[in-house]
């Protein structure tokens, strides 16, 4: 009988041990679902500038805008006010725009900025536009 007794009372102590790693388990996940999802990293050109509005001046010297958001979107303006919406992103070290609709993506070198403020971004085409941040 002894015997039968001190096996209960194991058994009770094992089930309450396994109780309260199962609420120790849960606590923990409970503090993991409760902490902050990681912050996604800004968005960034190729060149590191950062989303925003900006002037660019094409080889004849007209100028035309376009405006990065921090989602991936983008419109530009070109010099005679035409809007073009689309995604933007970095690929393989350039900066690319995906025009809405089946036209595809044009991608885009970028030199470093300059002192006053401003880049040369050069399609793959071998086109070159200066870029300046406005805004």
């Amino acid at each position: 009988m002894k015997h039968v007794l001190l096996l209960a009372a194991a058994a009770a102590a094992l089930v309450g041990c396994q109780k309260a790693a199962d609420k120790s388990e849960a606590n923990a996940s409970n503090t993991a679902a409760m902490a902050p999802a990681p912050t996604p990293a800004a968005m960034v050109t190729a060149n590191g500038s950062t989303p925003g509005t900006y002037e660019v001046i094409l080889k004849d010297g007209t100028k035309g805008h376009s405006t990065l958001n921090a989602d991936g979107t983008y419109t530009d303006t070109d010099p005679k006010g035409k809007e073009t919406k689309g995604t933007w992103n970095v690929t393989d070290g350039k900066t690319c725009f995906d025009p809405d609709g089946a036209e595809g993506p044009s991608c885009y070198s970028e030199s470093a900025v300059g002192a006053d403020g401003s880049f040369t971004a050069t399609s793959d085409k071998g086109e070159s536009v200066t870029v300046k941040k406005v805004g």
